[in-house]
């Protein structure tokens, strides 16, 4: 100790050695007979003078080199003899070049030879470089013995500053030499491997080597130890977070940047504290050392703290002048780092707790991850469908990943659904996230949109990019994805893995939504129907004797899909359906099919020709998952006597074979055959010129010529035609007498978004309806919107476009609303609007502008279309079984409150404006407002449900493609994906069997076979005599909202009751939904019809060009023609209604179609219009 303490008095040695020994006991034992050199000297400056001269020389050398390596240079440069001997040789070059420059073409200068010092300087490179595993290992070794060194330097601390050890005793001290030594051999192949010498003697890392490791060699010599300087080794650390980047540990940014802050803040507070201990415990050297005090390191760490947070106790203070005179240096940047560092580092380790980390899969539960747009509403709809009761217990856990962290509300809502949902912060375009979610193990991946964005085409684009992202990541993982625009779709056909037969399936919003819009033009309330049938809905009993009561007994049901069992094997499917229907309360709608290919296709209502095979999966309506498993436990040999369908349970008796084989194998009868080889059992497509009839022979050679449908068979099909031949002015639509047809008010401008109107339209030209039973479409909006449509619609027949605006009342007279099917209004303009409640504006103004208008009763026999139909088959000679019966005759239009209108709406509240006399709550939800009940309003955040129901069972979306697109299919959208428009195609028979498909329609109890069931009869009667006698499944009821009640103007609303029970009693003007078969033979019928009518008026159209062209001042005679008009054809209606004829699906009776078609057929006095009746 007196060693230590330097010339200090042997009273101050002895309570010195007394204040060291209380003050820390874990001192290294100190020998007081080691020899040591100048024993009453202290060496500090020994050990310091090494590093600086070490320091100072090298530096000196470097600069010596430089300044000679530069006068060298210039000296050379500078002697005139060698100017001009510079010169000469250029200019003997410049010759030498000029005449042998074929020469050196071919010969070339040999390639400098490498140097030794340039390979020893790459070598040097090569081993430091992290580019390597040599060089990583060597960075992260040097890293680790600097971090041991140190450590050292903290064990060594507890000894006085400087002490005699003998390096052979001392094992520290050995250990601290093999690091050092090593240091040097690392700073030898720096120094080498450096490009510039003097910026590398400068750098940080050079420093603390001069200053650690020449003092170590100097304790060896000297017997003696000094920490000095030691504490440097603590400025390694800055390089942690290389380290761990190095080793592929950091791979964020928010985790390199915590880390490069934790360790610039720790380093630099561990250097300053051993400074601190250094001159606090050695003392000022010009107060000889007597004004020290003894502190521990870690006493300095904590002063340190106190200092850079301004706290400052007091308690632990600096006594000499360089420790003050260095925290009044410190105090000013430690301060600043405290304060930005600090926070800094707490908001990233705040941020990374919460929603950062790695999910953990569970054994025996599956994941799906849930990306794209996620908010409140989004999220609270996919799990309110997804975690139904209605549901078999859902073993899937949901793994939500986004950007942006979740607001409260979000994340009140993951709180209430912890035990089945997580939330995680990150993207899918970033495969560390992706590897975060575990997508590799993930069941599914559902990607959903913003369907309220303004640039519908970037949102489809983003999440595109997202599938692209994941299919990259994991190719075999199952997508998806919701997608905004049809024509979008062909995109996720560039992404080679993309798969649909796999599972990866492409929600289009567009083409589902008008599509759903589109039946409802063909069967009113059909879109309510199918939007409550895949999605989960609760039962909600009402006592009272209501229209809601009945509404939500049918809302209660839901699609499912099972096996059928092997009891129905054999049996035709008509069979099987009454059977499930009437014994086990299940409504069978279709059944997957295995071709003779194996090839696998939905059928819906197939007929009689198809039987059931073994494993057929059906597809049902039920109100509970648990009700279709009777489908697949019926056993004939068991439940044959069991009438209460809740006995129907599982078995253990042997299934027995079917009493009733078939008497055809289906593998060996294909769905169509029969029909297929008759020569009459196919339509004949006929082109008829209304100048002039062929006869039969004629006809049959023409069609060979002629393509009627796309190449598909799928759809009808015309010539394309210029926008200008279809547009008609007010003045001459007023003059064209149109009936029947659909009506579509469309808002949308040059810059709007595109609809998709060709989705709206394809449904309603399915080949499936015979071309005189296609409905007449009329387009009223702006003209420069109708033209970017056009492009997709001009393949279609019996388009028109009025120019104009849907709230004019003149326009809408002029198109003859009072007389159409249904009248669709959509806009292309709402999502250009931030507020919500003003997004449905247009909509919402156009059905009231219409619902007020007033008609009065001129037409005479015009009258607005029942939506009914009689069935084929019947005894047409009877008059009981004619066309009149069977037919709600309905009164004329004179309000516009009777026309039948279905608006779209974006904001589910807004349906609340539709109806002024309804008393709808606006927080009611969509499916229980009377609008969506009655299907006179249709809002896209009901295809929400469709993400679960396509998890959960891929076929039901196929299930409801084919039926609201009318036959779309992935080999179509791969057509228009090359072409974007429909391709024409000759008639063949595989395109002609394609029209042999169920389509939906309403039959009428009013009159007609099903009459006498009306009025009191049981539904389940009505659904087995359509389903026996004319292979028509019923499966829901559109009844007038006060049916019930008896009252003397009841409202002429209606709502839609979904499979009704058997017992469920009828009323005369209910209005049955169905699934009918194809018929052959309608459009044959029809044929002589048309000819007759296109006689008639053949002296019309020639006629029609002058007619066009008249001014508007001739308009008298337009009036009296037109009357002319009336009276032939009254007086052939007379003539025609003798012939009474059936035809199939046909919304009036015989004699009032004749009056209709004949004023349509005055259509033809326009233009535009004259090709629709030439198509036949």
């Amino acid at each position: 100790l007196s060693m230590a303490d330097g010339n200090a008095s042997s009273s101050g040695e002895s309570a010195l050695a007394v204040r060291f020994f209380n003050m820390d006991p874990v001192i290294i034992p100190f020998d007081p007979d080691a020899l040591c050199e100048s024993k009453e000297q202290r060496m500090w400056w020994a050990f310091l003078a090494s590093s600086m001269v070490t320091f100072f020389g090298g530096l000196f050398i470097i600069l010596l080199w430089r300044t000679f390596n530069y006068l060298w240079t210039v000296c050379c440069h500078c002697n005139p003899k060698n100017k001009d001997i510079q010169k000469f040789t250029n200019v003997v070059f410049s010759q030498a070049d000029a005449n042998s420059k074929n020469l050196e073409e071919k010969e070339e200068l040999p390639v400098a030879e490498v140097g030794w010092m340039t390979s020893v300087k790459d070598w040097a490179g090569v081993m430091i470089s992290a580019q390597t595993l040599t060089g990583r290992v060597l960075v992260v070794l040097v890293f680790a013995l600097s971090i041991g060194a140190l450590v050292i330097y903290f064990i060594d601390s507890s000894d006085p500053i400087e002490s005699c050890q003998d390096f052979y005793k001392d094992f520290t001290l050995q250990i601290d030499m093999a690091f050092n030594v090593f240091f040097l051999l690392y700073f030898g192949l720096r120094f080498i491997a450096a490009n510039d010498k003097l910026w590398f003697w400068l750098e940080v890392n050079s420093v603390v080597d001069f200053f650690t490791v020449p003092p170590v060699f100097v304790s060896v010599y000297l017997s003696r130890s000094w920490l000095g300087l030691r504490f440097l080794r603590a400025l390694r650390l800055i390089q942690f977070s290389e380290i761990l980047q190095f080793l592929n540990i950091l791979k964020t940014s928010n985790s390199i940047k915590l880390v490069n802050l934790i360790s610039i803040f720790i380093s630099t507070w561990l250097t300053a504290a051993g400074f601190i201990h250094l001159v606090e415990n050695s003392g000022d050297p010009w107060e000889n050392f007597q004004n020290s005090q003894p502190l521990t390191y870690w006493e300095c760490v904590y002063l340190l703290m106190v200092t850079m947070s301004t706290v400052g106790y007091g308690d632990v203070y600096a006594k000499t002048t360089l420790g003050r005179l260095f925290m009044v240096f410190f105090i000013l940047g430690g301060l600043a780092m405290f304060a930005s560092y600090v926070p800094e580092i707490i908001e990233l380790i705040g941020n990374r707790k919460k929603y950062g980390g790695s999910y953990s899969a569970v054994s025996g539960r599956k994941h799906i991850v849930v990306c794209g747009h996620i908010t409140l509403e989004s999220v609270s709809n996919f799990l309110k469908d997804f975690l139904h009761k209605d549901r078999d217990d859902v073993n899937v856990e949901i793994v939500f990943l986004h950007n942006i962290s979740p607001n409260l509300e979000l994340e009140a809502l993951f709180k209430r659904h912890f035990t089945q949902v997580e939330f995680y912060q990150g993207s899918v375009l970033n495969p560390h996230d992706l590897a975060r979610v575990k997508i590799e193990s993930a069941d599914a991946c559902l990607i959903l949109t913003n369907k309220y964005c303004g640039d519908p085409d970037a949102e489809d684009a983003s999440n595109i990019m997202r599938v692209i992202s994941i299919k990259n990541y994991h190719p075999k993982i199952r997508i998806i994805t919701q997608m905004l625009q049809y024509h979008n779709k062909a995109h996720l056909l560039n992404i080679p893995s993309w798969n649909w037969k796999e599972g990866d399936d492409a929600i289009c919003l567009a083409e589902l939504k008008l599509g759903f819009i589109a039946q409802s033009c063909l069967a009113p309330g059909l879109s309510t129907m199918l939007a409550n049938l895949f999605s989960m809905r609760s039962y909600i009993k009402i006592e009272e004797d209501t229209w809601q009561k009945y509404y939500l007994e049918g809302v209660a049901n839901e699609m499912y899909t099972e096996y059928l069992s092997g009891a129905f094997v054999g049996l035709s499917f008509p069979a099987v359906c009454e059977l499930c229907y009437v014994k086990l309360k299940l409504l069978l709608i279709a059944i997957e099919y295995k071709s003779d290919k194996r090839e696998s296709s939905i059928l819906i209502n197939p007929g009689n020709n198809v039987k059931i095979q073994e494993g057929t999966l059906g597809f049902f309506i039920a109100s509970d998952a648990k009700e279709v498993k009777r489908a697949f436990f019926y056993c004939k040999a068991c439940h044959d006597d069991i009438t209460d369908p809740k006995r129907i349970k599982k078995c253990g008796c042997k299934r027995l074979e079917d009493e009733h084989p078939s008497a055809l194998s289906p593998k060996k009868k294909q769905r169509n055959g029969g029909m297929r080889n008759s020569p009459n059992g196919s339509p004949k497509l006929m082109r008829h010129d209304p100048l002039l009839i062929p006869g039969n022979d004629q006809i049959e050679e023409m069609d060979a010529n002629v393509k009627k449908y796309d190449s598909t068979g799928m759809f009808h099909w015309c010539l394309p035609k210029d926008i200008e031949k279809v547009i008609l002015t007010r003045s001459e639509a007023a003059m064209t007498v149109l009936s029947g047809h659909v009506v579509v008010c469309i808002f949308g401008d040059s810059k709007s978004a595109l609809v998709g109107l060709r989705n709206l339209v394809m449904p309603l030209r399915a080949s499936n309806f015979h071309y005189h039973e296609l409905k007449h479409i009329v387009f009223v909006g702006a003209l420069e919107y109708l033209k970017r449509e056009w492009e997709t619609l001009h393949n279609f027949p019996k388009v028109t476009i009025v120019a104009g605006t849907p709230l004019s009342r003149a326009d809408l007279r002029a198109v003859n609303i009072n007389l159409c099917d249904m009248c669709v209004i959509l806009s292309a303009n709402q999502n250009n609007i931030d507020d919500t409640s003003l997004q449905d504006k247009e909509c919402i103004l156009a059905s009231l502008n219409i619902k007020s208008m007033q008609f009065d009763d001129s037409i005479g026999v015009l009258q607005a279309n029942s939506q009914g139909f009689t069935p084929p088959g019947m005894d047409r000679a009877s008059p009981d079984n004619s066309p009149v019966h069977g037919i709600v005759r309905q009164t004329s239009i004179t309000t516009g409150a009777n026309i039948p209108i279905i608006t779209e709406l974006v904001n589910d509240s807004n349906v609340q404006f539709l109806d002024q006399d309804d008393d709808d709550d606006p927080d009611t939800e969509l499916y229980l407002t009377q609008p969506f009940a009655c299907g006179t309003a249709f809002a896209v955040s009901v295809l929400d449900s469709l993400m679960s129901a396509t998890y959960f069972n891929d076929n039901i979306l196929t299930l409801i493609r084919t039926l609201v697109t009318g036959g779309a299919t992935p080999e179509l959208e791969g057509l228009l994906a090359e072409e974007n428009a429909l391709r024409g195609g000759y008639s063949t028979p595989q395109t002609l069997a394609n029209r042999d498909r169920c389509r939906v329609a309403q039959l009428a109890l009013y009159d007609g076979p099903f009459a006498d069931l009306g009025d009191g009869g049981c539904y389940g009667d009505l659904f087995c005599k359509a389903l026996k006698t004319y292979n028509m499944l019923c499966f829901g009821i559109y009844r007038l909202r006060d049916a019930h009640m008896c009252t003397p103007s009841p409202c002429i609303k209606r709502y839609v009751i979904t499979n009704p029970p058997y017992e469920f009693e009828m009323v005369p003007t209910d209005l049955i939904f169905c699934l009918m078969q194809f018929d052959h033979n309608a459009g044959q019928s029809r044929v002589s019809l048309s000819h007759s009518s296109h006689s008639s008026h053949s002296s019309s159209k020639k006629s029609s060009s002058v007619h066009s062209t008249l001014p508007s001042g001739n308009r008298p005679s337009r009036t009296k023609s037109r009357e002319s008009r009336e009276k032939q054809n009254a007086t052939r209606m007379t003539r025609m209604s003798q012939e009474k004829k059936w035809f199939t699906d046909e919304t009036e009776n015989t004699t009032r179609n004749i009056q209709i078609n004949q004023y349509k057929s005055t259509s033809s006095l326009i233009q535009p219009i004259r090709e629709v009746e030439d198509e036949c």
